[in-house]
């Protein structure tokens, strides 16, 4: 076997990488099934107004939001494919709750506690699959691992929605987001990984160890370019049927959506690796903006489609680097905290995005609300470039 040449890449697409790349799809995958279908759930099978609908969508948000810090603090001290199994089995098991549920308020509480599983999971999976990158391939290697959760969102949505829409029994879609889980679960038990030094459990506990404390400005762009993100993909498929007239489109909006995410991954990832991190998440946070303002102002099914694309090219430019940006920013054996604080910050900003977009479309109506995740986009832009760039800069590691 030849010898790796001291200037090549090290190896990225290792058997741990793929793995947990595929892990991550199947956990995705699980969770996209399920998206665009709850809202016409719970509004067809409860009689749930919009209101109720944005208050128990958003509890699976507000929940993952609360664990999110204590999900860091807990990968970085103990073994983190022991905590890595224990939250996949977590997350499994709760698919089961859907079909079991027969009122809202079962229903909700499974929600919530799925909630939970997700924030713990999500941090654990993506803190592991960081350690098995080389660090040298460390921007590539996110964008890479986004790319399973956008293939995801491209095959997800579109089976639900047809299943749903041919008038299936809902339980199937549950039934096949548990089979979905179950198979991430054992791929991820087949990780091998090294031993790591874990963060000391005897230290005094301070704010610090559950919250990277110097990314306050990034944190805050995050939350603006996320609340935007979460009036988006949870709303979607009844503002197409109620605003649009699209009676079964909402499957091609979020394929689209996820070529538009993929495609801009794989161009950013080469980018990411010449060190042009900001001019990535200004240039994402501009397409984003432009696919707002589409979707807002041309209340037409080509405009509908036509922004899918250009707002999935700009979450998709934007996104890895802001994760690899919190990264930068944090030494390595706190990577599961500075994992769990971009998350967290992206948590605060998709629940606000449920919750508001919820009481807007209530008693106004959904096109105001994406008019709101339009003007919250561009603030986001503003303070990144009168603020966040330079702090980034300043305080990187």
């Amino acid at each position: 076997m030849a010898l790796q040449s001291p200037d090549s890449k090290p190896n990225l697409w290792n058997r741990n990488f793929i793995s947990i790349c595929t892990a991550n799809f199947l956990l995705f995958f699980a969770f996209y099934l399920l998206l665009p279908v709850l809202p016409l759930y719970l509004r067809d099978n409860f009689s749930a107004s919009r209101q109720d609908i944005g208050i128990i969508l958003a509890g699976y948000t507000v929940t993952a939001l609360l664990i999110r810090p204590f999900a860091g603090f807990i990968v970085d001290s103990y073994p983190r494919k022991s905590v890595l199994l224990a939250c996949y089995s977590f997350f499994f098991v709760l698919f089961s709750g859907y079909i079991a549920a027969t009122t809202i308020l079962l229903f909700a509480i499974t929600r919530a506690l799925h909630g939970f599983a997700f924030g713990l999971l999500t941090v654990s999976n993506s803190t592991v699959a960081i350690d098995v990158m080389p660090s040298q391939r460390r921007g590539e290697g996110i964008g890479y691992y986004g790319v399973a959760n956008n293939l995801a969102m491209a095959i997800g949505p579109s089976i639900s929605m047809y299943m749903y829409d041919a008038g299936l029994d809902p339980r199937l879609i549950f039934i096949a987001s548990l089979m979905s889980a179950g198979i991430g679960l054992y791929l991820d038990s087949t990780l091998k990984l090294r031993e790591r030094q874990t963060i000391s459990n005897k230290e005094k506990l301070s704010f610090d160890r559950f919250f990277l404390t110097n990314v306050g400005p990034e944190s805050l762009v995050v939350i603006t370019v996320s609340f935007a993100y979460g009036i988006l993909t949870t709303y979607l498929a009844i503002y197409g049927k109620e605003e649009i007239g699209i009676e079964s489109g909402t499957g091609l909006f979020f394929l689209l959506l996820a070529l538009g995410l993929i495609g801009a991954r794989i161009m950013s990832a080469r980018w990411t690796r010449l060190g042009l991190l900001t001019i990535n998440m200004a240039a994402g946070m501009l397409m984003a903006i432009a696919g707002f303002a589409i979707f807002v102002f041309w209340r037409i099914a080509p405009a509908f489609y036509l922004s899918a694309l250009i707002l999935g090219w700009g979450y998709g430019t934007m996104c890895p680097s802001f994760q690899t940006m919190f990264i930068d920013m944090a030494p390595a054996s706190r990577r599961g905290t500075a994992n769990s604080t971009y998350m967290t910050s992206w948590d605060v900003g998709v629940g606000a995005g449920v919750v508001i977009g919820g009481y807007v479309a209530q008693y106004m109506s959904y096109h105001a609300a994406y008019g709101i995740a339009m003007c919250t986009c561009t603030a986001g832009l503003i303070i990144f470039i009168a603020k966040t760039a330079r702090h980034y800069k300043a305080n990187k590691l």
